[in-house]
């Protein structure tokens, strides 16, 4: 602890010290450990708790059940990030406890917006969510490792592969959100008739590979409903 306060310049406090003192209260910790916590800030905060907010990145912990644990009235802010934060390029959603106002909301989105995008929805979506953005970018590395792959059975030296591979995901990824075309625009607009893309299009059809993303989804989908159960 001492390491990291001389690197970053910031003040260390044990878990009930910050939650005497802090107005944002971010729980990022196992879904096991979310009583353990909710136990020391509630006995911590108390009823001046009630001006607090709660941020959640705890997965598959749903408001209602963290608001249980907690002082009544204090404001639950539940999110679903995903790894891209890390460089300033996430996307998170948050959804709002019962207790929780726009003032509360916009303490949470004003956080996370230093790491990306947020949006708000209802948490009755948060699963498609994860399942959509929160394991998104495992599909993304997916991808990326099968085109490489592809690219050296091909022939290339795998580092010609993945240069290839990665500028070509960072700069298609550039055209879909600086652009205002659709992806399906795009798409078309690679894919000459007759040509090189139109064939591994409808090698990617024949694989029936649109409807695995699909399908991909909802598996990852009904996954966190059965964890957050």
């Amino acid at each position: 602890m001492d390491a990291v306060v001389e690197q970053h310049g910031v003040r260390a406090a044990t878990a009930a010290e910050a939650a005497q003192q802090a107005d944002v209260h971010v729980l990022a910790v196992k879904p096991a450990d979310v009583p353990a916590v909710l136990a020391t800030l509630s006995e911590a905060a108390g009823h001046e708790g009630r001006d607090a907010v709660v941020v959640s990145v705890a997965a598959g912990v749903t408001t209602a059940a963290l608001e249980a644990g907690l002082p009544d009235g204090m404001a639950v802010v539940r999110v679903m990030p995903n790894t891209p934060a890390v460089l300033g390029a996430g996307m998170s959603v948050v959804s709002r406890g019962s207790a929780a106002d726009d003032e509360s909301v916009r303490l949470a989105c004003a956080l996370l917006g230093t790491a990306g995008e947020v949006l708000e929805l209802p948490e009755k979506q948060l699963d498609a969510v994860t399942a959509t953005s929160g394991s998104g970018p495992a599909y993304v590395f997916y991808l990326a490792e099968a085109m490489i792959e592809g690219a050296v059975l091909q022939g290339l030296s795998r580092p010609v592969a993945r240069q290839l591979t990665l500028q070509t995901i960072l700069g298609s990824a550039r055209m879909l959100v600086e652009g205002e075309d659709s992806p399906t625009v795009l798409r078309e607009r690679v894919s000459s008739p007759g040509g090189t893309t139109m064939a591994a299009v409808a090698t990617l059809d024949a694989h029936a590979t649109r409807a695995a993303v699909v399908d991909a989804i909802r598996a990852a989908t009904e996954r966190s409903v059965e964890l957050g159960a």
